[in-house]
């Protein structure tokens, strides 16, 4: 299997190191291009062991997945400049936020396209991807996608109009958990515990934290911690009273709006 990433950004070099990683990919399968910054696709080369895309881009035509990850506004001229070498038999898989199949297609012509949304998780093989695909996915390419995307964590098949949700929850996700973590620490240090102190208790409270949602219902890990008239309950009560569970719906209807705006702003 060989893919050529079109973009080089955090994302990409997450589900790069998840591949190579996890050895679904050789470095020899995988190959790189972006716009201009050729200091980026040496630091990947060096870095990985992946190629650089020739001026000629003959790698676009040997390619079974093309992988979009560009900003959504660099979609257009991206697919734009590579359409000419791509197959029938290649598909185009995006993990660009918010901007549609049918956007892709309208760029690229009517091919196979898949869009995905990782997390940078992958770079651990703990991404939460949600993956929806066009009619023209074969049963065979849409088992390569699966295989491809759970070597980097947990896939969950959507329907396309439901993206929107899996960016604002499982996209953006990870920095509302490393948010929560900035908080939680600087709370730490201002009730008297030392920086490295505050920062290590957190981590190894999300790690266990983590391990245990995998195990049980949400709610009743919630209740098996929270004592009535304890230390726990004092903190919920806390959080109930500036509306915790509002305060993150409303960061999730924002980013899935942001994801939606992309969509029409690139269409």
């Amino acid at each position: 299997m060989k893919i050529v990433c079109v973009g080089a950004g955090s994302m990409a070099e997450s589900m790069i190191h998840g591949w190579i990683n996890k050895r679904i990919l050789q470095p020899e399968d995988i190959s790189v291009m972006n716009k201009s910054d050729l200091a980026r696709l040496e630091f990947l080369r060096d870095e990985y062991g992946v190629n650089i895309v020739e001026e000629e881009r003959l790698e676009l035509r040997e390619a079974d997945f093309v992988l979009l990850a560009m900003k959504p506004k660099d979609v257009a001229a991206a697919v734009g400049a590579i359409k000419e070498k791509l197959t029938a038999a290649t598909v185009v898989l995006s993990v660009v936020a918010g901007v549609s199949i049918e956007t892709i297609q309208k760029h690229a012509g009517i091919l196979a396209v898949a869009r995905a949304m990782p997390n940078t998780s992958a770079r651990i093989g703990k991404s939460a991807t949600g993956l929806a695909w066009s009619r023209q996915v074969t049963v065979d390419k849409q088992h390569q996608l699966r295989t491809l995307l759970s070597s980097i964590g947990g896939v969950t098949v959507v329907k396309e109009e439901q993206l929107h949700a899996v960016t604002a929850v499982a996209g953006s996700g990870p920095a509302y958990v490393y948010y929560m973590a900035e908080a939680m620490t600087e709370a730490a240090v201002a009730q008297g515990l030392s920086l490295a102190d505050a920062t290590k208790l957190v981590r190894q409270t999300f790690d266990g934290a983590a391990d245990m949602l995998q195990q049980e219902d949400f709610g009743e890990l919630r209740k098996k911690v929270t004592s009535p008239n304890g230390t726990t309950a004092a903190g919920i009560a806390a959080l109930d009273s500036l509306q915790f569970k509002k305060t993150v719906s409303a960061c999730v209807e924002a980013a899935a709006g942001r994801s939606q705006e992309l969509g029409r702003e690139f269409d």
